[in-house]
């Protein structure tokens, strides 16, 4: 990989690319009372995506670029375990989507930062829909087959 000469036009549609889903993510994650919002998320995308761009732009090559995805992906994984909480009160454990979101964010906001833009916007598309629609689905399965729904919305978690 050589030294990317980017123009600013080129920066500010990756960083806001990746801004942007991350807080369509974060907004996602307020609308359903959770800790880490818009804010949270929208800031874990710019940084992401700025990293892999300082790579780029300075010419680090496959394997620069490797390593700092790894720690990025491993050190938003702890910044998502964060989220995560067990509470003794209700038996339940929470934040499970929210801490997936996050990681989410980051690997989306990675390849936003790549340049490469289809498959991060048929990726954020899914992952919409997922959030949006996904309890629904689990609520109308769980009473299709009689069951109760396992979804970590059942748990506090959304």
């Amino acid at each position: 990989m050589t030294n990317e000469a980017l123009g600013l036009g080129d920066i500010l549609m990756r960083l806001g690319a990746a801004g942007a889903a991350g807080c369509l993510v974060g907004l996602n994650r307020n609308l359903h009372h959770q800790g880490a919002g818009l804010r949270t998320y929208g800031l874990v995308a710019l940084a992401t995506a700025g990293l892999t761009l300082g790579i780029l732009m300075a010419g680090g090559g496959p394997e620069t670029l490797s390593r700092v995805v790894q720690g990025i992906m491993a050190g938003v994984g702890f910044l998502g375990g964060g989220v995560i909480m067990r509470r003794s009160d209700v038996g339940h454990i929470t934040g499970l989507t929210s801490a997936a979101a996050i990681w989410f964010v980051a690997g989306l906001s990675v390849l936003c930062g790549l340049g490469f833009w289809l498959l991060s916007a048929v990726l954020l598309l899914f992952a919409l829909l997922l959030l949006i629609f996904g309890r629904r689905v689990e609520q109308f399965a769980a009473g299709w087959w009689g069951t109760e729904s396992e979804d970590d919305e059942a748990h506090g978690s959304g």
